[in-house]
């Protein structure tokens, strides 16, 4: 059974940073693409960031290009998201989950955690 727990979220000013992280169980870690998502209040859930599984190099949207690193450890089955500068647009509840790209564009496997809650204050 996939099982995805995140942390790290908070409360932080503008311009400040984050260190969330996803322990990942019940699929191959190691052997599997994994991303960070995020919904704002009253938006969809939207692609943040993905690590590829055969170089654990990172892609990311463009909101957060420079500012969010994506890394792995797969000993600890664990994905994390650095973030820096951040702004208040970047306030949302953050997700980690498995990731394919199909279609060229990343796309969530499987069902949710509970999320990380992250707000930027102004």
């Amino acid at each position: 059974q996939v099982q995805l727990v995140e942390s790290g979220g908070g409360l932080v000013q503008a311009g400040g940073s984050l260190i969330l992280s996803c322990v990942a169980s019940g699929f191959t870690f190691r052997y599997s693409a994994m991303g960070w998502f995020r919904q704002a209040p009253g938006a969809e859930r939207e692609f943040v960031a993905a690590s590829r599984w055969s170089d654990s190099g990172g892609e990311y949207a463009e909101s957060v290009k420079g500012r969010f690193t994506i890394s792995r450890d797969n000993a600890k089955r664990t994905v994390y998201l650095q973030m820096i500068n951040l702004k208040p647009e970047d306030t949302a509840v953050y997700y980690c989950n498995k990731v394919s790209r199909p279609n060229g564009h990343w796309a969530a496997e499987g069902s949710w955690g509970q999320g990380t809650q992250v707000t930027v204050s102004s």
